[in-house]
């Protein structure tokens, strides 16, 4: 089985050195990590390691034994910066392996890499967001203000549209009504793919409205995919049992017409023009936990509690636009939201040192996204 070696510690070891490497080693799994003295000092031989759980065995050690070997025992393993994520263990062997392809670039190329994206019409020229613009709730129609935005200006956009926008539909005309619907968010996307950066990225939360067997998150993709934005990705946000409370069935123990239930929404990613996005590396901010942990596209995250509280009936979690614009935006970037709702976007580009826009057409709605604005002042 393979192992990967750290020496530490030239000095000899004491009696009590030893009980505690021997606590330490019978605390954890078999095959996890095996530890050798000698004249040398330790020998580390480490395959994987949960590093919290190894922590706290360190303070054990040392309140038990009086000796801080454990802790350093764990300090090296710790600064192993090369690995991969297991559950809560970091994986030191073998993590890449699956990943290495030769030529992959060329044979990417071969293949048609996004071809239903090339000989798009984008300009790689990005423009500075006029700062009247920045850090503001605009209470209007996203489709008529974002015309007052600069081509290339925005380098985030992270949003979950409406299932309406205040549009007037006759009750007993239900069969124009979604035609309607997705005509006036394909308009509010038009000006979003024309202000969105080089390189910009767009994020849609969307869930399929499987009452009316509508696939919105294809609907969206391909709206995207016909204005040559590259397809980034898709994340899913697995909500653990929340969206099935309902007691529908469909076809009950019968395949005449099973109704589905979804435990996820969708998070589909494109980027316009480029998969690559600039940025200074100093304004990064993500770990190397979080990547390891976030780019696995299956996001286990509570829904927001406190709908109530602030009047809306689809926010989204904070911690669900932390991860987002972590990962795929820097700090000083300017992020937007077209449908800001009660400002949950905007709210979390603050904290993070982003500047925000954030427009919605409910003034209700725009108060209470100031108000959770000035509370962070």
């Amino acid at each position: 089985m393979a192992y990967k070696k750290i020496l530490i510690n030239n000095r000899t070891l004491t009696e009590r050195d030893e009980k505690a490497i021997r606590f330490f080693r019978q605390s954890l799994p078999p095959n996890d990590i095996e530890i050798e003295t000698g004249e040398h000092g330790v020998e580390i031989f480490v395959r994987q390691l949960d590093v919290r759980y190894a922590q706290s065995l360190a303070v054990k050690a040392q309140q038990k034994y009086h000796t801080a070997i454990v802790a350093d025992i764990v300090q090296a393993v710790e600064a192993i910066k090369s690995y991969g994520l297991n559950g809560k263990k970091r994986n030191f062997v073998d993590y890449n392996k699956e990943r290495k392809v030769k030529n992959r670039y060329k044979k990417q190329q071969k293949r048609g890499q996004y071809f239903y994206a090339r000989n798009h019409p984008f300009q790689k020229e990005n423009n500075a967001m006029p700062p009247e613009f920045l850090d503001k709730i605009f209470c209007a129609d996203s489709e008529i203000f974002l015309t007052q935005l600069p081509d290339n200006s925005v380098d985030l956009i992270f949003t979950s549209p409406p299932y309406n926008f205040g549009l007037e539909y006759n009750q007993n005309d239900d069969d124009h009504r979604w035609e309607a619907y997705f005509q006036k968010l394909f308009s509010i996307f038009d000006e979003c793919v024309r202000v969105l950066k080089y390189g910009g990225r767009i994020i849609v939360n969307v869930q399929p409205l499987f009452s009316d067997y509508i696939p919105t998150h294809h609907l969206i993709s391909n709206y995207f995919m016909e204005k040559k934005l590259i397809w980034k990705g898709e994340i899913l946000w697995e909500k653990n049992n929340y969206n099935c409370k309902y007691t529908a069935w469909g076809s009950w123990k019968s395949p005449s017409s099973p109704y589905l239930k979804y435990t996820w929404e969708f998070l589909e990613m494109f980027s316009k023009g480029s998969l690559k996005k600039e940025g200074k590396k100093e304004n990064a901010d993500i770990t190397a936990d979080e990547f390891k942990e976030w780019v696995v596209a299956k996001w286990s995250v509570a829904p927001e509690r406190e709908m109530k509280k602030y009047g809306h009936p689809a926010m989204f979690p904070q911690k669900l636009v932390e991860r987002a614009l972590k990962l795929f935006s820097f700090r000083g970037d300017v992020v937007l939201d077209p449908f800001n709702g009660v400002g949950t976007t905007t709210l979390v580009a603050k904290n993070l040192e982003r500047h925000f826009i954030g427009i919605d057409i409910s003034a209700e709605y725009c108060q209470a996204a100031e108000e959770r604005l000035r509370r962070l002042v």
